[in-house]
Order: C-alpha cells, then structure tokens, then sequence
C-alpha cells in the first residue's frame, strides 16, 4: 500500500535539497513532519509541503483504511537534477564567468508498515502449509 508524490523544478540545488531528504528517508511520518518543521534549511518547508501531499494521495487511493491503523512511513525518497539555468555573469577585461542556476525533482513514497507486515506473515503460512 503506497501512495507518490513528486514535485518538478524546485529552484534549489539538488545538492543542497539531498541533505533535507536524508533526514526523513525511513522516518514514520508523524516523526518526518515534526523534523520538516523545525528545520532551518530552505528546502524543508517545500518537502513538508510534498509530505502532506504524499499522506492526501494515500488517504484518497486507500479511502476504506484508517490514517492512524496504516502507521504510514517515507519508504523512497531521491532528489534527481532538473533544468539548469546558465547565466552569464561580467568578468574583468572583457570576460565573462558562467552562472549555473540548478533545479531539482523530488519523488516521494509513502507506504503503509503494518500491511507489508501482514502481507508477509500470510505468505510464511501458505508456504508453511504447502511445505507440510
């Protein structure tokens, strides 16, 4: 049970956007908000933002299953490089120096603990009853 939400062209380096996704990458969701929350960095606010809808989308494909039953978790996080913007900047003498202005994409998943759990205890007994 999982739910995706990604989030194109963010105007921030991917560099910088990777280290806020390192923090939440495998943290229960209750616990990746409040990290979200409370960090500094400039990238947390639009991943916060990327979170809730992450949790919304889930909500809308499962609508029979309960938010707090589902003990939701951030499986995948990865933060890809988008369009680069260059820029040309003036130079001394007549030169001019390169600016890169760098986008990235974010893709987020969100998926349920407590169904893969019971996935997988239901496949042990099928196994253990075709072994027997």
């Amino acid at each position: 049970m999982e739910a995706v939400a990604k989030l194109n062209n963010v105007p921030t380096a991917p560099r910088k956007m990777r280290m806020v996704a390192d923090l939440i990458r495998g943290e229960g969701v209750n616990s990746a908000l409040n990290i979200l929350k409370f960090e500094a960095k400039e990238g947390a606010a639009r991943l916060e933002k990327l979170l809730l809808s992450a949790i919304s989308n889930w909500q809308i494909k499962y609508e029979d299953e309960k938010l707090e039953d589902a003990d939701l978790y951030v499986k995948e996080i990865f933060v890809d490089g988008g369009r680069i913007l260059k820029r040309l900047r003036p130079a001394p003498q007549g030169r001019a120096h390169r600016i890169r202005k760098r986008s990235n994409h974010v893709t987020l998943v969100v998926a349920s603990r407590n169904t893969a759990e019971e996935v997988t205890a239901e496949e042990e007994i099928t196994n253990e009853t075709d072994n027997s």
